[in-house]
């Protein structure tokens, strides 16, 4: 920046110069330049100081305003006045550089004093014996320079902002990290230390029951594709809500209004039409943005006047910002789950199993070596005893190696599966369950009923997490022969079984504890029911609940 000023100031100086001693026809006013020159080294050598830069800045217009009233009268090859032109293109370098170092009040001040100088050098006598203040071109000379001075500064400051605003703008990676930081401090403070959707559903419900009459309640939100997901509801038996944000509904138009909407029509799909009901249906809006619906229902008629209404909505209008928190910090939690387990599956496909591959080859190669023929087929090799047995040593420990090459490939897909947005959680599910059972060679039944509605992400991750595990665990442990698969989905209801004729539970070999308790960890943290029992006549049964259904199940 130094060399910058210094170069640009050495070349404003030698057009100064050239254009005085042609003005004035030779040299005699020259001095001015070689003064400007002296007054500017302040400004040069510690621009950023805070006494000696603005002094030099100073010195500069004053030196420029007096410089333009001299040369103005010695000026013979010009019109009378018209001389002052000749020196005042300099005044456009103090005022840039104090804007570029963002001193917008001193430029200003610059400005002003630029100004004041020109007047009064321009009333003086001058040596022709006339003042210049009174001559149109000093005048039109003077004011033409410093407004091109000014737009100077005024440009360099903006382009310093703009400079400076791209340079302090944090990385984003930076960004993530103190908006994450300030996310678990915040976390730790909050009610019970949770970011949990359905949790806050819950509590919103619960709150909502006290100040209005709820026989079927539930918390939607959005899950893209045009639908609604159900977050959390409540109710003596489990409600098909209409989820469809393009229907005729009730539901549908709070969405689009993000208006309380009041109907004598159910907002469920399997509510009978015909029934007596009020329908209340509040959107959750977080300043200009939808979250979510909160819709109660009371089987009566007129539950809902306008005085509940507004006891409702505010009870909703708090939780909004809750909710929304929960979905963003759910949101984040499962791109970095899914991100991490693909970056293990690059790590382990790269590393270990490319490794292993080459060792399998190692081993055909000196099998092959082994037990090859002699070159010459007149007189076989005579192979002893030791490399019959070395030979047989090498086919089973190849055999070994493709054991764990399979078992790393199917750990990788394991890895990589994920539910699509268009194909479902049972899809999933039972892809990998075919995938795992043509390679284990298990007999996979398969019995899937899923609804075009969608769980939330976050459970439908972790039922496919909890669904993988208990596929495993059947082929690693049970030594199976048949593995059926059972996966209904309705929300916010799911029951997801995995069923095998194994060896049964109470034999099964002790590594496969720990998948058990990673299993049940799952189940709690979206608010499900695991149970392990022993399957008739002989194996096990793993299945996981979430949610209310309207069957009374066994487990």
């Amino acid at each position: 920046m130094v060399l910058f000023a210094l170069v640009a100031r050495l070349i404003m100086l030698a057009l100064v110069a050239a254009l005085v001693a042609a003005a004035t026809r030779g040299a005699g006013q020259l001095w001015w330049v070689a003064l400007l020159a002296v007054a500017g080294l302040p400004a040069v050598l510690a621009p950023d100081h805070r006494l000696l830069g603005p002094l030099g800045r100073f010195a500069e217009v004053v030196v420029v305003g007096l410089g333009a009233g001299a040369v103005a009268a010695q000026a013979g090859a010009l019109p009378s006045g018209a001389g002052a032109g000749a020196i005042l293109p300099y005044l456009t370098v103090p005022l840039t550089a104090a804007a570029l170092r963002r001193r917008t009040t001193e430029a200003g001040v610059l400005l002003a004093v630029a100004a004041a100088v020109l007047a009064v050098a321009g009333a003086m006598v001058g040596a022709d014996g006339e003042r210049q203040i009174g001559k149109l071109w000093y005048l039109a000379s003077c004011a033409q320079w410093l407004v091109l001075a000014g737009l100077g500064g005024v440009t360099g400051g903006a382009l310093q902002r703009g400079a400076a605003s791209r340079q302090e703008r944090p990385q984003p990676y930076a960004e993530a990290t103190r908006l994450l930081t300030q996310l678990r401090s915040v976390a730790r403070q909050l009610p019970g230390a949770t970011l949990d959707p359905g949790g806050i559903a819950e509590h919103l419900l619960d709150e909502l029951r006290t100040v209005a009459r709820a026989d079927r309640a539930a918390v939607l939100s959005a899950s893209g594709g045009g639908r609604l997901v159900v977050v959390a509801q409540s109710g003596a038996e489990r409600v098909d809500w209409e989820t469809r944000l393009d229907a005729d509904s009730a539901i549908a138009d709070a969405w689009a209004s993000q208006q309380p909407q009041t109907s004598n029509r159910s907002q469920a799909r399997s509510h009978p039409p015909d029934a007596e009901v009020s329908a209340l249906v509040v959107p959750l809006v977080a300043g200009l943005r939808t979250i979510g619906l909160v819709a109660i229902e009371a089987d009566v008629a007129a539950a809902y006047p306008p005085s509940v209404v507004n006891r409702v909505l505010a009870v909703t209008a708090p939780a909004a910002l809750r909710l929304e928190a929960a979905l963003l910090f759910d949101e984040v939690r499962s791109l970095a789950t899914n991100e991490e387990r693909q970056r293990l599956a690059r790590e382990i496909h790269d590393g270990v199993a490319q490794e292993l591959v080459m060792v399998g080859y190692g081993i055909d190669n000196a099998l092959a070596t082994l037990t090859s023929p002699s070159p010459d087929p007149s007189s076989p090799r005579p192979w002893p005893e030791q490399a019959k047995e070395t030979a047989e040593e090498l086919r089973v420990l190849r055999g070994e190696v493709t054991r764990v090459i399979t078992e790393l490939r199917l750990s990788l897909f394991e890895l990589r599966s994920e539910v699509d947005r268009h194909g479902g959680l049972a899809a999933a599910i039972a892809e990998y369950a075919r995938t795992v059972g043509q390679s284990a060679g298990l007999r996979v039944h398969l019995s899937l009923d899923e609804s075009t509605a969608r769980l939330p992400a976050a459970t439908e991750a972790e039922l496919l997490r909890i669904a993988q595990e208990a596929i495993t665990n059947a082929r690693k442990h049970a030594g199976a022969a048949n593995l059926w698969v059972t996966c209904a989905v309705d929300p916010p209801f799911a029951q997801i079984e995995i069923s095998d004729d194994g060896q049964g539970i109470s034999e099964q070999r002790p590594d496969g504890r720990y998948g058990l308790a990673i299993m049940q960890e799952r189940a709690e943290r979206i608010r499900g029911r695991l149970e392990i029992k022993s399957r008739q006549p002989n194996g096990t049964t793993v299945a996981v609940v979430t949610g209310t259904s309207s069957r009374r199940d066994s487990l």
